[in-house]
């Protein structure tokens, strides 16, 4: 069985009802972690109620994608103290903001910290990361094991090298934070479900799931507006979906 389940698709903050981003990918009975942002770690518990995950990766360190990584790491620490370390990829300033945050349990006690900035072997996937503009570092990550291939943004302005990343993927899950472009000069940290669809359409990517909506967006208008440039099967991240892969 080869799945993901979203557990947040909120970006800033999440609405009542909802998480920040995260994700549950499942792959040849192997579970991978894609981000961990405000109110994820519930929906985490519901598939995996002791925190038994074999790897998580997260994209950079704002808290709406790594906040409740120090939730996982207190279930771990008191519901499975002698389980083996979590295998966790991100970028140095995660690890400042987990301090921060409480440092007992050392995030060091919990996870096996590994550099996202480098390829790596995930289990049965090979890893690439990409770095996208974002108003702190962020990666982009491409899964890839036989027969599938998933491609995360984290948040993102648009960019080249999100063909790469996409690049034929059957799934890519795309920033869509925005529904209208910034005025012209402004910082560019994430996209429109627009632009998140022309780099999926320039990609090839056969599916496109849009995330990371800012809270109070309504989502059916993104959804409208990437299916006007992107010909493959659109999905609107909601808490608790599943698909198939």
């Amino acid at each position: 069985m080869s799945e993901l389940i979203v557990l947040g698709s909120c970006g800033a903050w999440p609405e009542p009802g909802r998480a920040c981003a995260g994700f549950l990918l499942t792959h040849e009975d192997f579970r991978v972690v894609l981000d961990l942002g405000y109110g994820t770690v519930g929906a985490l518990l519901e598939h995996c109620p002791h925190g038994e995950v074999d790897a998580v990766i997260v994209t950079h360190r704002h808290p709406d994608h790594c906040v409740d990584l120090s939730a996982l790491a207190r279930v771990r620490h008191y519901e499975a103290p002698d389980a083996p370390k979590i295998p966790l990829y991100c970028e140095p300033g995660v690890l400042d903001v987990l301090r921060a945050l409480e440092p007992r349990p050392d995030p060091a006690t919990v996870f096996e910290v590994h550099d996202l900035g480098r390829p790596a072997r995930v289990g049965p996937f090979s890893l690439t990361p990409f770095p996208l503009p974002h108003h702190v570092p962020d990666y982009g990550v491409r899964l890839a094991a036989p027969g599938l291939t998933v491609a995360y943004t984290g948040d993102c302005g648009p960019t080249e090298a999100l063909r790469e990343l996409a690049r034929d993927t059957g799934l890519f899950i795309a920033d869509a934070t925005l529904q209208e472009e910034p005025p012209p000069g402004s910082p560019r940290g994430v996209m429109t479900a627009t632009e998140a669809a022309t780099w999926a359409a320039a990609a090839g990517a056969r599916r496109l799931l849009l995330t990371h909506f800012w809270p109070g967006s309504d989502r059916a208008i993104s959804a409208a507006q990437a299916r006007a440039v992107f010909g493959g099967e659109v999905i609107v991240a909601e808490e608790g979906l599943v698909v198939a892969l």
